[in-house]
Parts: structure tokens; sequence; C-alpha cells
């Protein structure tokens, strides 16, 4: 008993942790937002406002993420007997859907700049990102550890992380206006961030659809299982299986089982061995299995999902 109030505090002390960061990571990002945008205006400088806007984000998506946090460690109760670890799916969505937004945005201000260029003040713009960079990597380690274990987190962190991308391109943009005066860069690296936002959008955004319309997890195959199941000693067959995650990193199953009629009187400890298996092969920790007996399987059965 101590042992288990002492990992309970640990756990506490760690999320606490957690949140701080967080918190911090939320405070200089929009620090940092004021700071491009007032110098953006200054400078004349597209992609250093379209880093800002990023950065602003990227605020605002910690800001999600850190009340989802919050949220998800809610207790099941009548209402969400599930739990409310969902949440954070749905803050990562709504993270990946202001990123897009943001990208068209930033395309159409990009193609308005190269139709009708303007001057750009490329030391102030080059300074700027400089400090920009400093923060972002900053930040980015801040969540780095937290964004192993929740796509809530892994969303703000990428926001970082193509937000840290997009200051070393409004670095070279601004070093370009200095050098030789192209201010037509300008625009081009608010393209290309635009572009890569878009880009790591499509590559991160599967996942959470996944999680919300209750797909298999990834390395989970649904066929392994269901023969896995039906392996174990005492198991007629299985149909109307059930394979999601209740939330990230929780895979649940949920299946009718036919027990072999020899086996019958014997039909619990069937079930425990199949509940074994799933733990132990699978990691399914939680499983909700129905029994039934050969002369009583359900009429048209269907191996995945449920019939009509």
């Amino acid at each position: 008993m101590p042992h288990d109030h002492s990992h309970h505090h640990h756990h506490h002390v760690d999320q606490d942790a957690g949140d701080a960061r967080v918190a911090w990571a939320v405070a200089v990002n929009m620090a940092l937002t004021v700071a491009q945008i007032i110098g953006g205006i200054l400078s004349g400088s597209l992609a250093l406002i379209a880093d800002a806007l990023h950065n602003f984000s990227d605020a605002i998506s910690l800001v999600i993420a850190f009340f989802a946090r919050k949220v998800a460690r809610r207790p099941a109760d009548a209402r969400m007997s599930f739990g409310y670890g969902r949440a954070e799916a749905v803050a990562a969505l709504v993270n990946y859907t202001t990123l897009v937004v943001l990208a068209l945005y930033l395309i159409y201000e990009g193609v308005m700049r190269f139709l009708e260029p303007e001057p750009v003040d490329g030391w102030l713009v080059v300074w700027i990102a400089v400090l920009a960079l400093v923060i972002d990597v900053a930040t980015a380690l801040l969540t780095y550890s937290l964004s192993k274990d929740s796509m809530n987190i892994r969303a703000a962190f990428l926001h970082n992380v193509a937000d840290a991308l997009g200051s070393v391109a409004v670095i070279v943009a601004g070093t370009a206006v200095i050098i030789w005066g192209w201010t037509w860069v300008d625009p081009l690296v608010t393209l290309m961030i635009a572009g890569y936002i878009l880009w790591h959008v499509r590559a991160e955004v599967g996942e959470v659809f996944d999680l919300l319309m209750l797909a298999g997890p990834d390395g989970l195959a649904a066929e392994k299982v269901a023969d896995a199941i039906e392996a174990v000693d005492g198991v007629e067959g299985v149909h109307h299986v059930h394979l999601w995650a209740m939330q990230e990193q929780q895979p649940t199953l949920e299946a009718h089982l036919v027990i072999s009629e020899a086996d019958w009187s014997r039909a619990d400890a069937v079930k425990a061995a199949v509940k074994q298996v799933l733990r132990d092969e699978f990691g399914i920790g939680h499983s909700t299995l129905e029994l039934e007996c050969p002369p009583n399987v359900c009429v048209g059965e269907v191996r995945f999902g449920h019939a009509g």
C-alpha cells in the first residue's frame, strides 16, 4: 500500500512538472510573438510576420494542449464512462486545423507580396529571427519529453519545430536582403514556411483521425489478434471483434467467443486464458468478452464489427 501511494505521488509530481513546462513555453512564445509582429511591421518583412503568426499559433496550441492535459486527467463519471482521455486527441485536431488555416493565409499573403514587392530592413529581420530561433529551440526542449507520450503535446511540439525552421528561413531571407538586396526571397520564404506547415500536418493528422474514428491501434493487426484468440484451447471461434484505442496507447478489445461444447464447463477459465494472451502478446489490458455455446451462436455473425 505505501508503495502505491509513493508511485501515485511521483506521478502527480511528474504531471505538475509537465504542466509547469507547458506554462513556461506558452509565456515565452506569447512574448516572442509580440516582438516578431512589431519587428515585422517596422522592417516591412512578411516572412517575419508569417513567423510571428506561426509562433502565435504555437502559443495557442500550447494553451489548448495545457488545458487538454488537465481535462484528460479527470476520472470517468456517469456521463463520460470512458473517461476524458480523448480531450487530448480533440485538442490535437484543433491545433492541426489552425495550422492549415494559417498556412493557407500565408500562401495568399506570399503570392500578393510577389505581385507587389515592398522594401525590407534586412538587419532588423535577422536579429529578431535569431531571437525567435533561440526561443523556439528552448520551447521545443521544454515540450520534447512530454511529446513522446501524448499526440496532443506532440502536435504542439511540431508547431515549435516548424517554427524553428521558419526562423532559420527568415534569417536566410534577411541575409539575402542585406547582401544582395533580394527582397523577393522574403515572400519565397513565406511560401516555404506555409508549404512545410501543410506537409507536416499531413504527416501527423492521420493518427488523430484514427483515434477519433475508433480505428485499430497502430501496429496491432486485428486479424492476428483474432487468430491468437482462436488458438487458445477451448475457443471454437471468435466474431463481432471490435479493436480500437480508447485513448492514445490504450488498446481495447470487445468480442464474442464461441466456446466448444466440450469445454463449456470451464468457460470462465478459457475466457481468463484469452484475456491473458491479449495482455501478454498484444498489450490489450481492457477487454470485454461475451461467451457463446455452439447451439446459441449469434445469427449472421461477422468476424469484425457487427452484422447490419
